[in-house]
């Protein structure tokens, strides 16, 4: 046995099975042309044999109607597909064994030996349920029947052992359907087959299940009728949310601003021990502050995956997704949205990231590209700074901050600008898919810190890496246009030559962009300051404090506003930072991609530069449509 497949539905105990079976000898590619994760990994026997293990994406049915199970039925229909198994695993929820079943009967018809795995029967027993497993095993055709519980290790030797020996192909079940096969192109017949499937599978579990528990309302049952209740389950949800983004705002606080005054420490450290040079500039200027903003975000991702882990892992994510469904279809969302675009508003990065909950992959793809959308944290330095300029500071109806009321407004139109854009990519995007939102409610259980600590690392070691090699490159780039202008290669110059940064490459840039940003009100400098803040919003005070040589923006903050009030057009003599201007500047920060690394996820995260590119030009454009009629509004 050279390759094994593990297939189940979504909720079943899948992934934390195949983290068991493989440790951490995993690996996650793409399937060749396919916007999906391949996950496998390896197991070893005690004679040092070697099986690969394959992770296949969580489904329902073998009947493709997403991209998920278009890649299962691709693969489990095709010898030839390098990925064929020799023997599958059919993970199945013995709670809920009806709808499990299913599936596995769609796997026994295409022919492939299979072991039949059953989790959460830890569950069943705790209620007085027991599944006679041999009877199970002879109506299936004489499959090998395992009950395993990751958590405690229970039947996981049993089961490698079974991998590792000749498993024989089953017999005929007590029922038979129509192969999948030849049903592929006929959605009507193929929801013919799965009802009669159903009803066969309901009347074979006869005497399968017995149970000693005659109580119909479950515990599970009585707190899913507050959690999910039309009026109190959003206000829980809203309370569970407001807990998470106090501790990731406030717990990675910390850890951030510690790791940015290392590397700050480290850069400068750079710069007093190596020799002055072309070198130590990149080093200290470039290497240096591109890894310390890929190691910034850290935290923030650590500590919300975190939390998600606990949500998924205690059941109550599938609840949240329920409830939120019917908001968000409107706009071409789907419940699984809403968490990915809750967590944009911390950072877009780990907001994109968790859109792989999401199964539909137009879903998906929509919530990607609106999530940028969202104003997260990065945005506030550069809102409290023009709402400082340009807005007075008093109160309105004697009670209400002018200056805070902005602020909220600026978060508000974020949020309604992703839901609009939503609305009109659902009638762009096609997929050939349809978007319906599948969802088993799981049983609530305590989570598996196994498993939230490995899915922390994973989504932690993801960014690092995959995003991480981008915005560090792409960082030495902006350094080196930042550090060098026409002047540094004058023959009659010396080599190391000074230069400004309105001599530099990006300065001239700026110079040169100033006629297509002056009618959204901006001057060459502010130019410089957009292009700069592609890296990471919050660098547009950075450069803005740099441009006006007022030192750092966080001792000086007061004397950069009241210099840049004091700024003039030098044609006209007119105030650049007015009401006009800075609602515009504003404005256009609420809706351009100015992220690197949200640049680099999404890339990551799609697989593709196409994607990534679309949005930059479509966020682009939209900022300088709204900045622009901001600007001629308010003129």
């Amino acid at each position: 046995m050279n390759k094994v497949a593990l297939i189940g539905n979504p909720n079943t105990g899948k992934s934390s099975l195949f983290n068991s079976l493989t440790g951490m000898k995993q690996h996650v590619g793409n399937y060749p042309g396919i916007t999906i994760d391949k996950k496998w990994g390896e197991m070893q026997s005690p004679d040092g044999k070697f099986v690969q293990i394959l992770d296949l994406p969580g489904v329902y049915s073998v009947f493709p109607r997403s991209s998920d199970e278009r890649i299962v039925i691709d693969i489990l229909s095709n010898p030839e597909h390098p990925d064929f198994p020799e023997m599958v695993v059919v993970v199945a929820d013995a709670t809920n064994l009806e709808r499990n079943l299913l599936l596995y009967s769609q796997v026994h018809d295409l022919k492939i030996p299979t072991v039949l795995v059953l989790t959460m029967d830890d569950v069943n027993q705790s209620k007085g349920v027991q599944i006679d497993k041999r009877l199970l095993a002879s109506r299936l055709g004489g499959v090998r029947v395992v009950t395993v519980n990751a958590r405690t290790g229970l039947g996981i030797e049993l089961l490698k052992s079974l991998i590792f020996s000749e498993v024989v192909l089953p017999g005929p079940m007590q029922f038979q359907g129509i192969p999948a096969k030849e049903i592929l192109d006929n959605p009507q017949e193929q929801l013919k087959d799965a009802q009669n499937r159903l009803n066969a599978i309901r009347t074979m579990l006869i005497g399968v299940m017995r149970s000693s528990n005659k109580l119909v309302t479950t515990r599970s049952r009585a707190i899913d009728s507050v959690l999910t209740h039309p009026f109190w389950g959003y206000i829980i949800f809203l309370a569970v949310l407001m807990v998470i983004f106090q501790f990731i705002f406030r717990l990675a606080a910390v850890p951030m601003e510690y790791i940015e005054s290392l590397f700050l420490q480290l850069s400068s450290l750079a710069s007093s021990l190596l020799p002055q040079g072309v070198f130590t500039d990149l080093i200290a200027d470039g290497i240096i502050p591109g890894i310390g903003g890929v190691i910034t975000f850290i935290p923030q991702i650590a500590i919300l995956f975190f939390f998600l882990s606990l949500l998924e892992e205690s059941g109550y994510m599938a609840r949240v997704v329920f409830l939120m469904d019917r908001l968000v279809r409107p706009f071409g969302l789907n419940g699984r949205s809403v968490v990915p675009l809750i967590s944009s508003v911390a950072c877009a990065i780990p907001g994109i990231m968790s859109t792989r909950t999401i199964s539909s992959w137009k879903d998906r793809l929509v919530t990607i590209m609106v999530a940028p959308l969202m104003s997260c944290s990065a945005r506030i330095p550069v809102f409290t700074l023009l709402i400082a300029l340009v807005i007075p500071n008093r109160l309105v109806w004697g009670i209400i901050d002018m200056q805070g009321l902005i602020l909220l407004a600026l978060y508000a139109l974020g949020l309604f600008s992703a839901l609009l854009v939503a609305m009109v990519l659902k009638f762009i995007i096609k997929t050939g898919e349809p978007s319906f939102l599948i969802l088993e409610l799981p049983k609530y259980q305590w989570p598996r810190w196994r498993e939230v600590a490995f899915n922390v690392l994973e989504k932690v070691r993801v960014f690092s890496w995959d995003a991480g090699r981008v915005i560090v490159s792409i960082s030495m780039i902006l350094w080196a246009f930042a550090s060098y202008g026409p002047r540094s290669w004058e023959i009659t110059t010396p080599v190391k030559h000074e230069i400004t940064l309105e001599e530099s490459y990006i300065g001239q840039l700026g110079k040169a962009i100033e006629l297509i940003i002056k009618p959204l009100g901006y001057d060459w400098k502010m130019g410089v300051s957009l292009i700069t803040s592609f890296a990471a919003r919050e660098v547009f005070v950075g450069s803005m404090s740099t441009i006006y040589s007022m030192g750092e923006e966080n001792d000086n903050q007061k004397l950069l506003v009241e210099r840049l009030k004091q700024e003039r057009w030098a044609d006209s003599g007119l105030p650049v930072y007015t009401l006009a201007s800075g609602l515009s500047l504003m404005i256009f920060y609420v809706y351009a991609m100015q992220c690197l690394a949200t640049f680099a996820v999404v890339k990551r995260e799609t697989k593709s530069w196409k994607w990534p590119i679309i949005q930059l030009l479509y966020m682009g454009i939209l900022a300088y449509l709204a900045s622009f009629i901001t600007y001629q509004l308010f003129i």
